[in-house]
């Protein structure tokens, strides 16, 4: 089962600016839906709470600290080793093949040193932002896949697809 982190992240390492997305790239949903699509999405509460509603074709994983939160459409816990769980339950129900873990920052930390591949779009804007995802480390990480993409009409910014994989498996 591979667990696939899901970010989208500018040059200056921003991903979020008062729990919303810096940018508009209307290109980057299509493939956001298409890479987690019929597959388990792991998120935080806050990132869930974005959305403002469950994402369709996809069970959602909610992990918070707090205990009595209640997500319709959701499945809530408390801790990384139960999302864990629930999601690899899931993937196997659903006869997929991947995890997706989709944020924010603290749940893409904590996944990290599980996942097998990144699938980041590198959006080259510099944005002002309070949370970041941490630079990926060239020495866990192979670059696979790179494709630069110039911003359409629905689009803030050029962006580019990279995938990387981590070195010593698959």
């Amino acid at each position: 089962m591979e667990i696939v982190l899901v970010v989208a992240v500018a040059e200056n390492g921003v991903i979020g600016s008062d729990n919303a997305i810096p940018w508009r790239l209307k290109s980057d949903q299509q493939r956001f839906k298409a890479i987690t699509l019929n597959k388990p999405v792991v998120m935080g509460r806050k990132t869930f709470e974005s959305l403002r509603r469950p994402l369709p074709g996809r069970t959602n994983i909610v992990v918070t600290r707090d205990a009595n939160y209640r997500a319709r459409g959701a499945i809530v816990t408390t801790s990384f080793e139960n999302a864990r769980a629930i999601a690899l339950g899931d993937a196997l129900r659903r006869f997929a093949t991947e995890i997706a873990v989709i944020g924010g920052a603290e749940i893409y930390a904590q996944w990290m040193g599980t996942a097998d591949r990144l699938e980041i779009t590198e959006v080259h804007a510099r944005p002002d932002g309070d949370t970041r995802f941490d630079k990926i480390d060239a020495q866990q990480w192979d670059e696979v896949a790179r494709v630069r993409n110039p911003a359409g009409p629905d689009d803030s910014a050029d962006f580019s697809y990279v995938t990387y994989r981590r070195r010593g498996r698959g």
